[in-house]
C-alpha cells in the first residue's frame, strides 16, 4: 500500500487544550505531514513546526458560491489573490464552494465558467482548486454540490487538471454513502479528502457507521499522492484523538 499523507483540519482542534504552537509541535511529533484550514496569520508557524499547509479555502462563501454569475467578479478576485499567496507558500489546494441552489436553475455552467477561466492560472501557480462536496440534509441545507455526480460534471466541463473535488467522506456517506465504489470510480477527479465518523462528525472509530481502514486502503489503492485530512470534532484529548486517527490511516 502507497504512503498517505496526512493532515489535520485546524478549526477542529485548536483551543481544545493546547496553544497553537504545541498543537503544531504535537502534529508534527505524531507524524503528521500538514495541516488544513488553517489561518493565514499561523502560516509562518506552521513551516516553522516541519508542516505543510495543505488547504485552505479559496474564496467566500460556502452559502454564496460560484453557482451565481452575480458573484463572478468578487471571486475571481478573491480566488487571484488566493492562488497568488498559495503559489508563494506551496499550498497545494484552494477550497472552492457551490454555493446555495437557485430556484429551478442549475449552476453547473456558471461553476464551471469561473473555474476554467482561472484554471490556467492556478495551474501556472501549482495550485489545484478543488470544489468541496459537502452535504445538504445536515450541515448546509441548500448547498448544490452535494453529490459526487454534480462534482465531477463541473470537472468534466472545466477539461483541466487544476480543477478537482474535495472529497469529503462524512459529508458524502450522508448523501450517498457506498463510499469505497465512488472512491475507486472516480479518484481522479478527487483532489483532496476529508475524514469524519458520522453520525455527529466524531472520531472515525468502531463507533461510527464507517469502517475507516478499508477507506483509507481504498484511497491508497489509487494512487493518490495528496493529503488526507481529518475534519473530525474529538471527544478527548487532542494529542490521544490526533494520535489515533494519525495510527488508524498509517496502519490501514
Amino acid at each position: 500500500m502507497s504512503h498517505l499523507k496526512q493532515s489535520f483540519s485546524w478549526w477542529c482542534f485548536v483551543n481544545r487544550g493546547l496553544e497553537s504552537d504545541e498543537l503544531l509541535r504535537t502534529a508534527r511529533e505524531i507524524g503528521y505531514e500538514g495541516v488544513d484550514l488553517i489561518d493565514e496569520a499561523l502560516w509562518p508557524s506552521v513551516t516553522r513546526h516541519g508542516l505543510k499547509i495543505a488547504a485552505v479555502n479559496g474564496h467566500g462563501s460556502i452559502e454564496d458560491g460560484l453557482n451565481r454569475r452575480e458573484n463572478a467578479k468578487r471571486i475571481e478576485s478573491e480566488l487571484r489573490t488566493s492562488i497568488e499567496k498559495a503559489g508563494k507558500w506551496k499550498i497545494p489546494v484552494l477550497i472552492c464552494f457551490s454555493g446555495n441552489r437557485q430556484k429551478e436553475m442549475c449552476g453547473i455552467e456558471p461553476t464551471a465558467e469561473i473555474l476554467g477561466k482561472l484554471a490556467p492560472v492556478a495551474a501556472d501557480a501549482g495550485v489545484v482548486l478543488a470544489v468541496e462536496l459537502l452535504n445538504s440534509k445536515v450541515d448546509h441545507k441548500g448547498y448544490e454540490c452535494d453529490h459526487t455526480a454534480w462534482g465531477v460534471e463541473v470537472c468534466r466541463r472545466v477539461k483541466q487538471p487544476s480543477v478537482r473535488l474535495l472529497y469529503d467522506i462524512y459529508h458524502m456517506q450522508i448523501m450517498e454513502g457506498d463510499v469505497i465504489r465512488t472512491i475507486r470510480d472516480n479518484h481522479e477527479w478527487f483532489a483532496h479528502y476529508h475524514t469524519a465518523g458520522n453520525p455527529g462528525r466524531g472520531q472515525p472509530d468502531e463507533s461510527q457507521e464507517l469502517h475507516y481502514p478499508a477507506l483509507y486502503r481504498a484511497i491508497a489503492a489509487t494512487g493518490y499522492t495528496g493529503y488526507v485530512g481529518h475534519e473530525f470534532l474529538p471527544s478527548s484529548d487532542v494529542g490521544m484523538t490526533l494520535s489515533r486517527a494519525f495510527s488508524d490511516c498509517a496502519g490501514a
